[in-house]
């Protein structure tokens, strides 16, 4: 019955030795797994991303067991909120998308989007109506990954959508969230918005905090870049 076909159910003694009978389940219950694998993907918006296995474990200093331990996903079920808190390019971004896919492929369904594109998103809704329905995009999924908080100031009113955001979502399901601005800084953010406080005390009311330390490393590959091309011997002239 888990796969709705209500028909064969009902005919069930008269099929249930056929031989091909198994083969269709099969088929049937394959199809509709990658249907919604597909679905849940699609709604993820995870833009181009590298994988995981490409990340310099050697570069930046991190807590990788800890790390890992989010890869185990026990914090969507306990619905803790996870900080990647570090200084540009040291791959923030890149471990909260993997994240995300990694909660994609085990099942659970997740929202990706930066900082921005989600308050602006829900400041050009029409009315209350309108923002109710816009807050269900970035409530209702069981993951949502807000990337990219604090590169740029937000107004009040952006700071009450995201403090609309967590709120809805505390105690029920995780936001993780890439910054490069310790706690400390948010108020200058948002411009010293009255929620702040509020907003902070909801989202570290349960969360794990993953400061990473490091060069950026476009950074660093660019002054690789510079090395190699000074150390290659010159051309002879002509």
């Amino acid at each position: 019955m888990s796969l709705g076909l209500h028909g064969l159910y009902a005919r069930w003694d008269e099929v249930a030795r056929e031989p091909w009978l198994r083969t269709v389940l099969d088929i049937e219950e394959y199809e509709r797994k990658r249907r919604s694998l597909e679905r849940r993907m699609l709604a993820a918006k995870l833009t181009a991303m590298k994988p995981i296995a490409d990340y310099d474990w050697k570069h930046p200093k991190l807590d990788r067991a800890l790390v890992d331990e989010l890869f185990e996903l026990g914090f969507i079920r306990e619905a803790v909120n996870v900080v990647f808190l570090g200084p540009n390019g040291v791959g923030k971004t890149m471990l909260a998308q993997n994240l995300a896919h990694h909660a994609v492929l085990q099942g659970y369904t997740a929202r990706f989007t930066t900082a921005s594109a989600m308050l602006g998103d829900l400041a050009a809704q029409d009315g209350a109506a309108a923002l109710r329905r816009r807050l269900h995009r970035y409530v209702k999924p069981a993951l949502l990954v807000v990337d990219e908080l604090g590169y740029l100031p937000y107004s009040n009113r952006y700071a009450d959508l995201l403090f609309e955001v967590v709120s809805q979502r505390y105690t029920k399901a995780p936001v993780v969230i890439t910054t490069n601005r310790p706690f400390s800084e948010w108020a200058a953010v948002f411009h010293s918005a009255s929620c702040v406080g509020t907003l902070l005390d909801r989202l570290c009311h349960k969360v794990e905090i993953v400061e990473i330390a490091g060069e950026s490393w476009r950074l660093k590959e660019a002054n690789e870049r510079t090395s190699r091309r000074r150390s290659r011997p010159p051309k002879p002239p002509g």
